[in-house]
């Protein structure tokens, strides 16, 4: 199953995957879908709160870090770099986005027990979410 592209702003977002690799169990995740991107202009109220809420979660430390030069820039070392202060009660950066993964179809692969299985997601005729699972060679 092929996810469609998803489109914001005039902005098409291609379907996106995602790889998962745990060493300690040796387990694999191949997830497929489609990518929302939240940011401070999105108009849904729902999601921008939704984007206040992962701001607040992430530490103060983890913040300062969207006030700082771009990253990837070349580092001015002979410059003292400005102090950066951040209220802590404030909201979210300009530059703080959430994406926002809506699978489509997982693929799970046990390198320990050489078992794979995939999961692929279809909609019910009341609109939920429904997910199959079929047991594949790996």
């Amino acid at each position: 199953m092929e996810a469609a592209p998803s489109q914001r702003n005039g902005i098409k977002f291609p379907p996106q995957a995602l790889f998962l690799h745990s060493a300690n169990s040796w387990e694999q995740f191949r997830i497929n879908g489609t990518v929302d991107m939240i940011d401070g202009s999105d108009p849904d109220p729902v999601k921008l709160e939704q984007r206040e809420k992962c701001w607040f979660s992430t530490s103060l430390r983890s913040r300062l870090q969207y006030l700082g030069p771009h990253p990837g820039l070349p580092d001015p070392s002979e410059e003292t770099p400005a102090q950066v202060f951040l209220d802590p009660s404030a909201g979210p950066a300009a530059a703080f986005c959430v994406l926002v993964l809506d699978p489509q179809q997982v693929d799970f692969l046990n390198l320990k027990s050489n078992q794979r299985v995939t999961f692929s997601s279809t909609q019910s005729p009341n609109g939920d979410k429904c997910w199959t699972s079929e047991r594949v060679n790996p």
